[in-house]
């Protein structure tokens, strides 16, 4: 069982977009430190998770143009999650963008870097 399989649509409502996105966005950075220890499995445990929360997002949005966006971002994280190697650019470079799809999240993007 996943860590986020009890949580439910309802549930995830209650938190507004931004809050969202920044818990989507932890979940790639726990995944992001399984890059370096090429533990492959922990790291496809981090993608499922983070995939899990996207489809939350998706389905407790009624805002269509951040619902086609998301979808696009979802793609990416499963190609991620579908390959044998960890990518690390390629996983910031999907963190990066991930927080540019919502304002107040866009702000963390600036702490990735420093």
């Amino acid at each position: 069982m996943t860590q986020h399989a009890a949580l439910s649509l309802d549930r995830w409502r209650r938190f507004d977009r931004g809050q969202q996105v920044l818990m989507i966005a932890n979940e790639m950075l726990r995944t992001s430190r399984r890059m370096a220890h090429e533990d492959a499995e922990a790291r496809r445990l981090g993608y499922e998770r983070v995939l899990n929360l996207t489809d939350l997002t998706i389905a407790a949005t009624d805002h269509r143009s951040f619902r086609r966006e998301l979808w696009r971002w979802r793609d990416v994280a499963a190609e991620l999650y579908l390959e044998a190697l960890p990518h690390p650019e390629r996983h910031a470079q999907a963190l990066r963008t991930l927080l540019r799809l919502e304002v107040s999240a866009a702000t963390q993007v600036a702490l990735l870097t420093a």
